[in-house]
């Protein structure tokens, strides 16, 4: 399953980017990120985070933004209970200690909103940050109506990269992500 939204750079963009408030809002009632991985080569393991939030911040010029989601890792809806409990687990995603999955974007032309293209940025899971690629599909995006605002984004990571080496023989090292984030006015 690809994961639909909305995250190298971090303390870089922090530092070039001037210090203000977010101007707009991830809706977390309208957006998820979803996973979906391999099990067995024949089958997909799925899940859906129900709880994303954060904000999108443009330039001074308002000609780029910034994503910066976090995910909720505790909020993931699975079919099974069982496979839930272990992908919450320590040895998938371990959320008693790392609760959260944290992503922040490249800025990103809004123009390339429109068209679609390459969106990379940092990938914090698991406590390990790394760079992370991501398509961007296209969108129509009216920022001055930010709740017709939908942004889509898929890739995918290798899960190994992020500490995640167990059952190796049973389950694929590359996982499908995305998220779909709807936007709203940040409130100020």
């Amino acid at each position: 399953m690809i994961w639909q939204i909305a995250s190298c750079v971090g303390l870089l963009l922090l530092a070039i980017l001037p210090a203000r408030a977010a101007d707009y809002r991830i809706d977390p009632a309208r957006s998820h990120a979803d996973f979906g991985v391999r099990l067995l080569w024949l089958s997909q393991i799925a899940g859906r985070f129900q709880e994303i939030d954060g904000d999108v911040t443009l330039s001074a010029l308002h000609d780029t933004a910034v994503v910066d989601a976090h995910i909720t890792v505790d909020s993931v809806h699975m079919d099974s209970d069982r496979i839930r409990r272990w992908v919450l687990a320590p040895e998938f995603f371990d959320v008693s200690h790392y609760p959260s999955i944290h992503f922040v974007s490249a800025p990103i032309a809004l123009a390339m909103l429109e068209k679609g293209g390459s969106l990379d940025g940092t990938l914090t899971l698991r406590g390990i940050t790394r760079p992370a690629h991501f398509q961007l599909l296209p969108s129509h995006c009216p920022l001055e109506s930010p709740q017709q605002c939908v942004i889509a984004v898929h890739g995918t990571i290798q899960r190994s990269d992020f500490g995640m080496s167990g059952h190796r023989a049973a389950v694929s090292d590359k996982v499908e992500l995305g998220m779909l984030i709807s936007l709203d006015y940040a409130k100020r």
